[in-house]
């Protein structure tokens, strides 16, 4: 299994950016997410679990993945009952991952 990170600054409108510095803004949300995935037939096949600023989750269930020119996506509803959208940049060597979206689960 392969261990990623990258840091994610969340604006407060919620969209996420790259962000490899400390924010400037104090109203910026600075989250770290390192993904470990299951290495099949080709590595980083999907993710299994992942950390977001240090609060480990275990995906549950892969519920959608697809592919875009650079990245790959992956929509997973994690042991908490939420649904997350993990991207990986595949362009890069290192495979960065990012948190694209969050969605409360239902209850």
């Amino acid at each position: 299994m392969a261990l990623r990170g990258v840091i994610v600054s969340h604006e407060p409108h919620g969209r996420p950016a790259l962000s490899l510095a400390p924010p400037l803004k104090h109203n910026k949300l600075q989250m770290q997410i390192h993904v470990e995935c299951y290495s099949g037939r080709k590595a980083d096949e999907r993710p299994v679990r992942f950390q977001l600023d240090g609060r480990d989750y275990v995906v549950d269930e892969v519920l959608d993945r697809w592919y875009g020119p650079r990245d790959a996506y992956f929509k997973v509803r994690a042991d908490d009952g939420n649904l997350y959208i993990l991207r990986q940049d595949q362009s890069a060597p290192e495979g960065m991952w990012h948190l694209e979206s969050f969605r409360a689960g239902w209850t």
